[in-house]
């Protein structure tokens, strides 16, 4: 337990050097998120009644469901959850992962991912802009880094469930699955650039629209 806590507060230490490269400086102690505020500014404005409960959350300590398609779940810790992080440029998340589960290929438009591997082994990597990739085997207490803005994945390959907990510098780092935006976007991306940037048939995008479209009500 000790070894543990010593690798996690080591990860946290480290993750505050990135943090210059994330969210724009406070100007103030604190301002915590008005999120029912109808104004709109970058982040969020300023609450005035504030307590010790805007800057709280116990939501990462127990796993998340993972039975479902991808077989993974990630829990963000992130000022829509902690009014309190608005304007402080810092978030977390905790991501779990079935055995066999994928966090699919996706990118955090805002933020540099540092992860810090709780249980179990993942093989991560990121893709450069040259499309040069970028891989490793991990397991428990390992660290690994996936710059900003760069398409990046986790994958469980081991026969016990995984998870980790993930670092950003911002409060809202944003994340675009690839498949998610490509195929399951409002209104559709057209299909002509689809089967063009793909190179396959219209059935074929046709069969992947129908796994990612919004779900009707």
């Amino acid at each position: 337990m000790e070894k543990s806590c010593f690798y996690l507060a080591l990860f946290l230490s480290l993750f505050t050097t990135t943090v210059l490269a994330g969210d724009p400086d406070m100007v103030q102690d604190v301002c915590v998120a008005d999120l029912n505020s109808s104004v709109k500014v970058n982040g969020f404005p300023c609450k005035a009644d504030i307590s010790a409960d805007d800057f709280y959350f116990k939501g990462l300590a127990n796993p998340g469901a993972t039975n479902n398609t991808m077989g993974s779940v990630v829990t963000g810790a992130n000022v829509e959850k902690i009014p309190g992080l608005n304007t402080l440029g810092v978030s977390l998340s905790r991501i779990d992962y079935a055995p066999g589960g994928l966090n699919p290929p996706h990118t955090h438009p805002r933020a540099t991912e540092m992860i810090f591997v709780l249980e179990g082994e993942l093989e991560v990597g990121f893709i450069t802009t040259s499309n040069k990739l970028f891989t490793k085997n991990i397991t428990k207490g390992d660290i690994f880094v996936f710059p900003r803005g760069l398409v990046h994945f986790q994958k469980n390959n081991g026969v016990e469930p995984a998870a980790v907990i993930a670092a950003f510098n911002s409060q809202l780092p944003g994340t675009q699955s690839l498949a998610v935006t490509l195929f399951g976007s409002t209104p559709e991306v057209p299909e002509s650039v689809l089967t063009k940037a793909f190179q396959v048939g219209t059935k074929e995008v046709d069969k992947i629209k129908s796994r990612f479209a919004p779900k009707k009500n």
